[in-house]
Formats: C-alpha cells, structure tokens, sequence
C-alpha cells in the first residue's frame, strides 16, 4: 500500500505561531550551579506580536548573594531582605505562564531552575513547549551577520529598545525583540506552527517535517514500511526504487519520527530528502514484521539499509568429503555429503572457527587432493608436529578417519574436547603472561562456542517439518506457523476467538514449503534464528510440533564454562 501526500489534518497542521501565546521569561541567580538560588524573576507574556501581560518579582534566595553577582545584577542582599521567598512567587509565575510556549535565552539554565523549583516545592512541572532563543539564533543567523549569539549581540542586531543588563524583567523585554525578529526571519524558511519551530530548532529541515502527512493514513499496528524513490530508467520508462525497509509494531509512531528531531542518523536524513513516498503492510505480530522486513531487504538490497542486505554472501565450514578430509571455507552448502558448519557472516568468525579445530586437532591444513597410497611432498605443519603428516602416509586413512570422527562429534554433539585442547597452550600464555595472545585464543573459543549453538539452532528448526506455537500478547495470542524454519503463517487471535480455531485457520492459509535439503533451512539463517528467539522466549506455548526441536546438551556454554573447561586440567 502506498502512502502519498495528502492534505494536512488539523493536527499535521499544528499551532500557527501567530495565534500562540509566549511567555518570555529571565531569572536571576546566585550562580549557576545547581545549589544555587533565584533572586529575580521576570516574564513577558506576548500573542501575535502584542504583548499581553508582566510579571516581575525579587526573590529572597535565604542566602547571601556573592559579590561578583551582585556586581554584575545590581541586586543586592539589602535589596532581596524583604522579598518573598520563592516557594510564595512561584504559584503566582506558573499560572502567570499557563498555556504559553516557555522563551528564554539560553534556556537550559531558566527551566532548570524552574523544574527544580517546583520539585523542590511540590508544584508538578507543566512541561510546556520550550523555545532556545540561543538555538533558535544559531540556526536562522549565518555566521556573518553576528559575531555571537550573546543576549546584548543580538538584542543590538534585532534594534531592541530595551538594552539587557542583567536584570530579569529588562532582560525579557530585550529577548521579545530577538524572539520577533527571529520568528519573522524563519517564517520565510517554511517555519509557520510552533511543532515547526521547534523541529527547527533542532535542525529538523522544513521541507523534511512538510513530509510528515506521509503518516496520516498509516494506522497504529505491527508492520513493515519502506520509502521509495520514483523516477526513470535509461529509455526513460517509469522506475521506483526501494530506498530504506523498516518495522515497527507502531507504523504511524515510527514512520512519523522520521520527520522530526528524534531522527538524528544523517543518512536518514539524506533518505528522506530524496524519497517520493512510503509504502507500508500491516502484519499480524511483529515476528512476521521482522521476518517480511529480512526478506524484503534481501529482495531490494535498499542503499540506506546497512544489515541483513546480502543473505547470498553466507559462509560455511566445510569438512570434506575425500580419503583425508579438510575443514574449507565456502560459499555454498551443496548436496555433496559433506558435512557443513555454519553459516557465518563475517569471514573473521568462521577463520576463528577453523583456527580454534586446527588447534585442536592435528588434521591437514594443506589444499591439495592427497593420495590414500602415494605419499607427496610434507609442509612445515608437519615438521613442527601441528599436523599428522598424511601426505607422507604417516597415518592410515582409518586412523586419519577416527580423528575426524573426533573433529566431527565436536562439531555435531560435544564442544568440550575442543575447549579442553587449548588448556595447555592458554596455561602456557598466562604464565609467560603473553595475556594478549591468550585473549587471541580465548576469543577463538568464545566463537566456536557461540557458531556451534548457532549452527544448531538453525539445524533444528530446518528439520521439523511443522511447528505451531502461540504467545500471549496483552489480551492477544499471537499465532505462528513455522515448516522447516521458514515462517509460513501468522495471526492473532483477539478477545472472543477460540485461538484453537485461529491457529488451525492459519496453518490452513500458510504457505507450502518444500523440504530442504539437508539440515539447512528453507529460509535464511537469519530469519530461522529470529523465529527461534521468538520460540524460546518465556511464556511460548507449543500447539502442535511435527520433527525433533532439540540440541545436544554439551553443544553450548553457560556462563563461566569456558573458562573451566578451557584452564582445568585434563
């Protein structure tokens, strides 16, 4: 379904400025840490250029006012003797600015008092809409026409007739000037409602958040989205091009955001600003959102999309099939009768892999094709004992057979003799303190361990022909249909369905697969293993299962295991 620009509702639209009321507010201080205490407060309460109302007030801070500040204000203990404290003005000030848009210059500092004020005093924070004259200046000045964004800088800029020095209800005056003068500047950038004032304080571009109505007609549910790009080919026909797939269980939430402040990847942003347009599906659960969103990045390959892009480029570990066999890295998992461990998505983590078997077992490291009955040319490995010598026919293809056998049930059944392999080379490096090279050969194991749970989870799932699981979701269950480690079907059975009916309703529609050959899924490893994250979460129940969902119990580590298995003696 394709989302173009409508016409903006009344809530795309937001608050035309020129009906906002503002309330400019200065306070003055002791200092600026968090410690310290107000001794003015003055405000300046503005609506479509005129100005509605003052509130002006000394504070006694029930502190002394240190010197420098009493310079630079001109408030001085004397002054603030008689005043009320804070705790008497600020109810006064809070419905003095109620239902305004909150401007300060540099506005962390005044609403940090102001919040820790009402905390500190038991008024909940109204947490209105707040305008950063300071942000607002560094985006609509250029660097030229200011030399800084200080308060008298700008208010001298703007031609204020009121010059700031230092005192609240002087110094908000001079910030209304700056707040005009800047309002009339970016009214000419596209910036007319105060939703757009503030995504461009927050360097939010106008012509990104006027593509915010692309979200009006999304509903509020799980699914994919993608935005696309229309233009051309070469002879000039028609041509849409996929530019970025995403999911979420929100769809208007989250394709909203990216036309405002909470995108802040610059690639997003140049995504945008060449997309015409969003598609969106509305799925069922967010686990056939994740998996629809894997298959269609695999099938578009989008330029803004980083993972999941090239599901083709997976490797395995192959343990050939030959009268001496060789682990070998490959691309493709064929119909050989070999045997395959993986897949990988880096190269770095399936070369772990092999290194740490290499360690561990003395098989041939060499490429060529060897001869069960002529021997041929040794290589070092051989002469330093790391490899059993086949090519010299120093073992028999039956014992080179049972060492493979050992490497194949650490692959298939038991990782622990790898583990312990490396006990007397680790115990060797930490007690010559070569600690670098024994993370080196740690981190080797650490991925072994992680490939073999990883190979085995997918391996599972790609041998049950069906399996139906359902989980509770609020007042929902959530349905799945999973053959052979690809998701066939999903639904969600709401408050009133029989999710018995559901279920059998949605293995009925799923989608047929066929077997696939060997234990590699009928889907990528990627979505296999999101469905089994999904199966394995607490509170799945399991309807219906056809095939054995299990792994061997030594296939995998606990927290710690490595390292007793790895340094206790064998």
């Amino acid at each position: 379904m394709t989302t173009q620009p409508v016409q903006p509702t009344l809530e795309d639209l937001g608050t035309p400025l020129a009906m906002t009321p503002f309330c400019v507010v200065d306070l003055e201080t002791t200092g600026g840490g968090a410690d310290d205490r107000v001794t003015e407060i003055g405000a300046v309460k503005v609506a479509g250029g005129e100005v509605l109302g003052e509130f002006q007030t000394l504070v006694n801070p029930a502190t002394h006012i240190p010197p420098l500040i009493a310079v630079l204000t001109g408030i001085t203990d004397s002054m603030v003797a008689g005043a009320p404290a804070l705790g008497s003005v600020l109810p006064s000030f809070l419905e003095f600015a109620t239902g305004c848009v909150l401007v300060a210059h540099n506005a962390a500092f005044d609403v940090g008092f102001l919040r820790r004020a009402c905390a500190e005093y038991g008024y909940p924070w109204p947490a209105p809409p707040v305008v950063d004259t300071v942000a607002l200046a560094r985006q609509a000045l250029l660097r030229d026409e200011v030399r800084n964004h200080k308060l008298a800088t700008l208010a001298q800029h703007f031609r204020a007739e009121t010059v700031p020095n230092h005192r609240a209800l002087t110094d908000a005056r001079a910030t209304v000037t700056v707040l005009h003068g800047l309002l009339e500047r970016v009214g000419n950038l596209g910036v007319h409602t105060v939703e757009d004032l503030l995504e461009f304080t927050r360097r939010v571009s106008p012509q990104r958040r006027a593509k915010r109505t692309w979200a009006t007609g999304l509903p509020s549910a799980p699914g994919v989205y993608w935005f696309v790009a229309d233009g051309s080919d070469a002879t000039g026909s028609p041509r849409r091009q996929v530019l970025y797939v995403g999911k979420s269980r929100n769809l208007r939430s989250r394709v909203r955001s990216y036309f405002t402040a909470a995108e802040t990847r610059p690639r997003m942003d140049e995504m945008v600003r060449v997309s015409t347009g969003v598609e969106h599906l509305v799925c069922s659960t967010e686990l056939e959102a994740e998996v629809l969103e894997l298959r269609l990045i695999a099938a578009h390959a989008p330029r803004y999309n980083r993972r999941s892009k090239y599901p083709e480029r997976e490797l395995w570990l192959k343990l050939t099939r030959e009268a001496y066999p060789r682990l070998s890295i490959v691309r493709q998992r064929l119909p050989d009768g070999a045997d395959y461990f993986g897949p990988f998505s880096r190269r770095s983590a399936v070369e772990g892999i092999q290194a740490a078997l290499y360690d561990a077992f003395e098989i041939r490291q060499c490429t060529a094709r060897l001869s069960a009955r002529r021997p041929s040319g040794s290589c070092v490995l051989a002469e330093l004992g790391r490899c059993c010598a086949p090519c010299q026919l120093a073992v028999s293809t039956e014992q080179y057979g049972e060492l493979v056998d050992r490497l194949r049930a650490s692959l298939t059944s038991d990782i622990r003799p790898v583990l312990r392999a490396a006990h007397r080379r680790l115990s060797g490096l930490i007690a010559a303190e070569r600690f670098e090279d024994a993370a080196v050969v740690t981190a080797r194991l650490s991925g072994f361990a992680r490939g073999a749970i990883r190979h085995h989870r997918v391996s599972s799932l790609a041998g049950c022909p069906q399996i139906v699981a359902a989980f509770r979701d609020r007042a929902d269950w959530e349905i799945h249909v999973v053959r052979y480690g690809r998701l066939a079907g999903a639904a969600r059975a709401r408050p009133g369905d029989v999710p018995q009916a559901v279920a059998r309703a949605a293995v009925s529609a799923a989608e047929q697969v066929r077997p696939p050959q060997g234990r590699q899924p009928a889907a990528t490893a990627e979505e296999t293993e999101r469905i089994a994250a999904w199966l394995e979460r607490p509170g799945v129940r399991l309807i219906e299962i056809d095939g054995q969902w299990s792994w061997p119990l030594h296939i995998g580590l606990a927290d710690g295991d490595l390292a007793r298995h790895a340094l206790a003696p064998t």
